[in-house]
């Protein structure tokens, strides 16, 4: 951003808008601004999209290929009668039809909801029970692991398409449940010819589900104008240009790898690379050097491990393509910045944003000064505040009933966002009174814990809430003690939050048993091993402590901030430090 303060104050969301084109009927529609225009303006050649495959071979797509194939999926989806307003979910890797799935499923004016690879069957079933979906978009291996158990729970799931190694030789996959076809099987029924609808901005496009506390995970609903909020930050924050080579490291699964792996980069019609592999230190260094990348959109776990890799991997690379590198998920830590510096001649810069936000919201901006440990300064179009709590985490109200703002410089309090901005989601799904919780007038209340220097930086303190953030995962306690509770030997349990220097937190579980069972290294192990099998290793527990007499509260809920403090050597009674943990 050349110089801040003359963008914000000349920026509306308004004059964002027209930087895109809206569709030539009328309307706005994801699908459309992402891939069909830039074919419209003779950019259809330009590579869009190109994959590196876990076997070594890449592939490589062009935004006039991406078109065809996105209106072949979206072909399918209406001919199998799956129209405007029905669910798409999407349960799969790094892989390219899941790309296509994605898209197509926008440009058909169905909803789509990308699924975590990793979870177990009972997030899956959960999130695909509360939307309703009536579509599933999978891998055979993930489908038979997974899903295939489920299908009774899951009566309005009528079409499960398999994409992926070997799902086109999956001839009469239906004995694999009712509806289940190999996505190949239909393609040869398209035309490549199909053009979005002219789409109301406000009708819905996305689903994005982010654990809460109170055991339902909650499904924020965005829609097709959220598309102005992703292209408006990618050029302003992550100053993506028309040429560049774009890397977001993020799982499809997850908000930031649909909204800056799939959609903001490719309004901007820039080449994404899409990495199918998992993290290894010196296989990222060789894809930095091998494909030029120039904008690198990482988590701060991810750089923290490249630390601790040390300089062996990187050197002699040719990283001299690479211009700016943004971190997201998790607060980044001061020392990885100033290692990125040392060790990548080039500084880190926090990027900070929601699943409810839709888009980044507070920045760290290319050709600004980085202040290491700072989220930085609200995007252009958002006024950022720090509001009051009261003794029980409950933001204050003044005497003219609204919130009670904090100006004096590094005051601690709630981070607010004055509404409105395109990609605030419009609501969670089923959940109208949960949705307006998050609310207090005209504010959108994050539950996060900062302060602002007298600069009008912006420095995370810490979560308000029993979230936890492990490499850049949102995890519900509830939905892990829920679980644990499935097993025969356990009565109750409470799970924490634990600091881990590389994941940013590890989830730990206590565990009290029932009448007849021992604690027991062995039954540790067991627990562990079931907790993974119901919900995947990046949600399940890492450590489990028996303890039988967990701490309450007089209405018998578990207290796991007193777990917290326990657990850290923190001083029981001291409410605020326990805040600021949370």
């Amino acid at each position: 951003m050349d110089d801040y303060d003359d963008v914000r104050a000349a920026f509306t969301w308004d004059s964002a808008r027209a930087w895109l084109d809206g569709q030539p009927g009328g309307g706005r529609n994801i699908a459309h601004e992402a891939v069909d225009r830039h074919v419209a303006h003779g950019r259809g050649e330009h590579e869009a999209l190109r994959f590196i495959g876990a076997d070594g071979v890449d592939e490589s797509w062009t935004y006039a290929e991406l078109a065809e194939r996105t209106s072949r999926f979206a072909e399918v989806l209406r001919g199998l009668g799956v129209g405007p307003g029905d669910l798409v979910c999407g349960l799969a890797g790094r892989i390219p039809d899941l790309y296509v799935a994605l898209l197509g499923t926008l440009k058909a004016r169905s909803v789509f909801s990308p699924l975590f690879s990793a979870f177990g069957p009972e997030p899956i079933r959960q999130r695909m029970a509360m939307g309703h979906a009536r579509l599933l978009v999978t891998t055979p291996a993930l489908y038979r692991k997974r899903v295939h158990g489920l299908r009774a729970e899951l009566p309005e799931l009528e079409h499960v398409l398999l994409i992926g190694p070997g799902s086109a030789e999956l001839v009469g996959a239906e004995r694999l449940g009712p509806g289940v076809l190999p996505l190949a099987e239909l393609w040869p029924g398209t035309s490549g010819t199909f053009r979005a609808e002219p789409t109301d901005p406000e009708e819905p496009a996305l689903i994005h589900f982010t654990s809460g506390t109170t055991g339902t995970p909650k499904g924020a609903v965005h829609v097709h104008d959220a598309v102005v909020a992703h292209h408006a930050t990618a050029r302003l924050v992550l100053d993506l240009h028309d040429d560049d080579v774009f890397w977001c490291t993020a799982d499809p699964g997850w908000v930031t790898g649909t909204s800056y792996g799939v959609i903001a980069p490719l309004t901007c019609g820039v080449t994404c690379i899409v990495d199918e592999l998992e993290f290894d230190a010196r296989r990222w260094y060789q894809l930095l050097e091998s494909e030029r990348v120039t904008v690198w959109y990482t988590a701060p776990t991810a750089l923290r491990m490249l630390m601790k890799a040390g300089s062996a991997p990187h050197e002699g690379r040719d990283l001299s393509a690479l211009r700016h590198i943004a971190s997201v998920g998790e607060p980044l830590n001061p020392e990885v910045v100033h290692w990125g510096i040392a060790e990548l001649d080039r500084p880190i810069r926090d990027t900070w944003w929601q699943t409810e936000t839709g888009a980044i919201m507070v920045a760290n901006y290319h050709g600004s000064a980085v202040r290491p440990g700072s989220m930085g300064r609200p995007v252009p179009g958002i006024e950022a505040a720090v509001l009051a709590r009261d003794a029980e985490g409950h933001v204050e109200i003044g005497a003219d009933g609204g919130p009670v703002r904090l100006d004096e410089p590094d005051s601690l309090g709630e981070l607010a966002l004055r509404t409105p901005w395109p990609s605030l989601m419009r609501s969670y799904i089923g959940a109208p009174e949960r949705y307006a919780s998050a609310f207090l007038g005209d504010w959108y209340l994050s539950g996060d814990l900062v302060r602002r220097d007298a600069e009008g930086w912006f420095w995370f303190v810490g979560r308000g809430d029993d979230v936890i953030k492990s490499a850049g995962h949102l995890i519900g306690p509830f939905e892990v003690e829920s679980a644990l509770l499935e097993h025969s030997a356990v009565a109750e349990a409470g799970v924490i939050g634990v600091p881990d220097p590389i994941v940013g937190e590890v989830v730990k579980a206590f565990v009290a048993l029932k009448p007849g069972f021992e604690p027991s290294d062995a039954l540790r192990r067991e627990l562990i091993g079931f907790g993974r099998t119901r919900l995947g290793n990046a949600v399940a527990p890492r450590d489990i402590t028996f303890q039988q007499d967990l701490p309450k509260t007089r209405s018998g809920k578990i207290m796991r901030r007193l777990l917290k403090a326990r657990e850290l050597g923190l001083p029981e009674g001291d409410l605020s430090t326990l805040e600021v943990l949370a």
